[in-house]
């Protein structure tokens, strides 16, 4: 049986106080204790970042615990392993034997080990009569038992940090989402604001993040997305107020006129374009100006529906597009500046011009180009050809594509904000991710 005594290793290895510290304490292990090999063997898994050990060092160990005879280590079963470097490179799946050796140095240093060297440092057992063990002389597995409890304590802290940074990662996640989408909700509803500057200090915050981060990196990345979100939460939410108090005094204006039985409003006349009209749109209202050259014209409301067909009416009803800002355009779409006049894009102007050009090199026919312009607007249809050229290597036919946007803004289906939003983010400086 094992003696218990403090033994020196052999050969040139010298004696240290944290060896004779681990001989100590492998010592005081209470008679009863006792614990299964494995679940302790699962548990030092979990704990090996605060024990200081690596994976092969587990493999070795968890070669040794299968020398083990019994699934209990405790002091009454002995608790000395002695197998040979080959046997253990065996059972580590052909692990070179200086490598094992390095590994159960380090596992002795960790304290998890206390070398039993025999007088000429072989590895071997002596049996009584019997044939039960006398004395053993190998690797003592005592610090593993009376180190029982902290380890598991070791593994559950290990534990609770694993899902705290899992917690973190998912919140940071949800911010992410929620601020992306904020941004680009109020982009789409044009809600005045530098939404592009916020945009861009979100950008700054997730990329200012290390590729490994700690704990508390997250915890203090995760304190700037919740307040950068409240910011624009506290934005919309007054925007959505103030929308909310102008919409009953209109309702309540309309009430009034309405009520009014000597209103005609209901029987005016519409209005049409006519050749080489320019229409204006008032944002106010969704009313349409239109200006000739040589006046103005308006059509009765009793005109026929045959000649009516003839010219398209432009109105702004609130089911139509919304352009966006010219800036807003370039920075999602840059390759479009190549083709204004001079290789610069100064208004919409230059926009609708370089748009025609690339609706050429793309192959987009003219009717296509024209019908878009007519249902969306002209600067959303030299939008759109921007995000098209943008997207040149993902589209087959940029005509069939253009023509399919135009059939489902004509039925209400397509908005420009989400297009413009993602080569948005595509476009900007790659960052590290989190989670």
């Amino acid at each position: 049986m094992e003696t218990g005594n403090v033994t020196t290793p052999f050969g040139r290895r010298s004696m240290t106080l944290g060896m004779l510290a681990n001989q100590v304490m492998a010592g005081e292990i209470k008679p009863d204790q006792s614990v299964d090999k494995w679940k302790l063997f699962r548990s030092l898994c979990e704990a090996k970042p605060l024990l200081g050990i690596g994976d092969r060092a587990l493999a070795v160990l968890n070669a040794l615990l299968s020398f083990y005879p019994k699934n209990e280590l405790a002091q009454g079963n002995g608790l000395i392993v002695f197998p040979s470097n080959i046997q253990l490179s065996l059972r580590t799946h052909g692990m070179a034997e200086q490598t094992v050796r390095r590994h159960l140095a380090a596992l002795v240093e960790a304290g998890l080990l206390v070398r039993k060297d025999s007088p000429n440092g072989k590895r071997y057992v002596r049996r009584d009569r019997a044939g039960e063990v006398d004395e053993a002389f190998g690797f003592s597995l005592a610090p593993l038992l009376a180190r029982a409890e902290e380890i598991e304590q070791l593994a559950a802290e290990v534990m609770a940090e694993r899902l705290h940074v899992q917690r973190l990662r998912e919140r940071i996640t949800l911010c992410r989402r929620d601020i992306a989408k904020l941004i680009e909700a109020a982009v789409e509803e044009e809600i005045p604001g530098d939404w592009q500057g916020l945009y861009r200090e979100f950008r700054d915050l997730i990329e200012g993040l290390p590729r490994s981060p700690t704990t508390s990196q997250l915890e203090l990345l995760l304190d700037e997305l919740t307040a950068l979100r409240t910011d624009i939460l506290n934005r919309l939410e007054i925007r959505v107020k103030s929308t909310k108090q102008r919409g009953n005094a209109d309702y309540i204006e309309r009430h009034i006129q309405n009520s009014n039985p000597e209103s005609i409003s209901e029987l005016e006349p519409g209005f049409e374009t006519k050749q080489g009209a320019i229409a204006e749109q008032d944002n106010d209202r969704g009313a349409v100006t239109l200006e000739k050259g040589r006046g103005e014209a308006a059509h009765p409301g009793g005109q026929k529906e045959e000649e009516q067909s003839r010219r398209p009416v432009v109105r702004n009803d609130g089911g139509g597009l919304k352009s966006f800002p010219l800036g807003l355009v370039l920075q999602a779409c840059p390759e479009i500046l190549a083709y204004g006049p001079d290789g610069v894009i100064r208004n919409w102007r230059d926009l609708m011009a370089a748009a025609v050009i690339v609706r050429s090199m793309l192959g987009v026919s003219p009717s296509a180009y024209e019908e878009a312009a007519n249902v969306m607007g002209p600067e959303n249809a030299a939008t759109v050809m921007a995000c098209i050229l943008e997207r040149g290597g993902h589209i087959n036919s940029a005509g069939g594509y253009l023509r399919g946007l135009t059939r489902r803004s004509e039925k209400g289906e397509f908005a420009i904000g989400p297009m413009l939003m993602a080569l948005l983010r595509a476009n900007a400086p790659a960052g590290r991710k989190v989670g």
